[in-house]
């Protein structure tokens, strides 16, 4: 702050269990008390639907009061925010209860607890996320109200896949995203044209402080979403924009590190651990698709050769497998993994994936053979393909009870089951044109 006189706004930033960022505005006078003895805010900020609308049924609002927790901010993640007014500053919060104890509702909490498990084994992760989205012209729509991406229509069934041209023509909106990327720490590695018109990927760096890494997917999101804005245009995480056209999926790459820093994977003792890390992912992947796939759209999104897998089956150096170890050094050996839509909660999505590396490690359980070739033609370890189906799964699951805590458990399944439920209480466009 002794370097930044000028700021007069802090925004304290807490994700919701969508991964949705809320909080609110303080003066800058605020700061030093987030630090030192939290501020108030109502632990029913977790108890919000995807539209921001209070679901009673997690127990969180009026009928117990609805009262506040102390959000405190995380160190390093102090930063200016160059798109909102030029004076203002933002900070990652955490939520704890009134008792000063981790607050089993707020996602990095729940993530913060696997950390702490691969620490008392002695490990720690690292890890990179790759991100998709498009962009859209806010002033063109299609017919049925829906957005048309920047590219669209760029020649026919054009796809254009790491294409340089498409970068250039948006070159400004990228340029912005790395600059407020470097005002804010967040390590931006390579932007990249992907297989639909208008899609890119932001990828970022492997981190060895998982929590960082984490921190850095949640804000890359407000990020791409504030450049885009900046240029006129709209960014979209949602999982499955377009029927006809890829959709947008998050990728987490995962190592262990031991305490000297040296990657567990590496060698052949290693490749046994990796072994064990991914049969784990796959054994839980089921329970924890609703993790994985946030949001009734996302179901969408897992369609055989779409690349978002549908099998709970890994490979090597195969993009059609849910587990992919990619081509790496045994330095750089990893797992990757592949299902998650980009509208996904980071923090939840890597809970799950640690959770699960952990217990299959723990067990030693072995995974079946890898698939080398089209894992979209196996018929085997289907994962559920809609979510009523995961919700079931997820709701049953002693796995998803422990790696989410038993009130975040209990919080997620309500959220999702009320969102399921407003969609089935919705009157579609479609249904009123071959009915009305």
């Amino acid at each position: 702050m002794a370097n930044n006189p000028d700021i007069a706004i802090i925004e304290f930033l807490i994700s919701d269990l969508n991964g949705v960022l809320r909080g609110k505005w303080a003066p800058v006078t605020a700061l030093q008390k987030a630090f030192d003895t939290g501020i108030n805010f109502p632990l029913s900020v977790f108890g919000l639907d995807v539209w921001g609308r209070e679901v009673e049924e997690t127990g969180l609002h009026i009928d117990t009061g609805d009262p506040d927790g102390l959000c405190f901010a995380v160190p390093g993640t102090l930063c200016r925010n160059a798109v909102a007014p030029q004076n203002t500053a933002q900070v990652i919060m955490t939520m704890r209860d009134e008792n000063g104890h981790p607050f089993g509702g707020d996602p990095r909490q729940i993530l913060s607890q696997q950390v702490a498990a691969l620490a008392a084994e002695g490990l720690r992760a690292c890890a990179a996320f790759e991100l998709e989205f498009f962009l859209f012209d806010p002033e063109k729509v299609g017919p049925d109200g829906a957005p048309h991406p920047v590219e669209h229509g760029v020649g026919p069934d054009r796809q254009n896949m790491y294409s340089l041209n498409s970068l250039d023509q948006y070159a400004p909106v990228f340029n912005a995203i790395n600059t407020m990327a470097a005002l804010q720490g967040v390590s931006v590695d390579t932007i990249v044209s992907e297989a639909a018109p208008g899609q890119f990927e932001v990828n970022l760096k492997h981190l060895s402080d998982v929590m960082r890494a984490t921190d850095e997917a949640v804000l890359l999101k407000r990020i791409v979403a504030d450049c885009a804005k900046a240029h006129g245009l709209k960014s979209s995480f949602m999982a499955k924009p377009f029927a006809d056209q890829a959709g947008n999926g998050m990728h987490i790459h995962v190592s262990l590190l031991d305490e000297a820093g040296n990657n567990v994977f590496a060698g052949g003792a290693g490749e046994a651990r990796l072994h064990h890390a991914i049969a784990g992912t796959l054994e839980t992947m089921s329970d924890c698709t609703l993790v994985f796939i946030n949001t009734v759209n996302g179901f969408r999104r897992l369609q055989p050769g779409s690349y978002a897998p549908t099998r709970a089956v890994w490979g090597r150096n195969n993009r059609s497998v849910a587990v992919r170890v990619p081509a790496s050094p045994p330095a750089a050996m990893r797992l990757e993994h592949r299902i998650s839509g980009a509208d996904a909660n980071p923090y939840l999505v890597m809970t799950a994936v640690l959770a699960a590396m952990r217990q299959g490690m723990k067990h030693g359980v072995e995974p079946a053979d890898p698939v080398e070739e089209n894992a979209y033609n196996s018929t085997d370890d289907q994962l559920p393909d809609n979510p009523k189906s995961a919700l079931q799964l997820f709701r049953d699951s002693s796995f998803a009870k422990e790696a989410f805590t038993p009130l975040g458990h209990k919080i997620i399944c309500a959220l999702k089951q009320a969102e399921i439920d407003a969609f089935a209480a919705e009157i579609t466009p479609l249904e009123h044109s071959t009915y009305g």
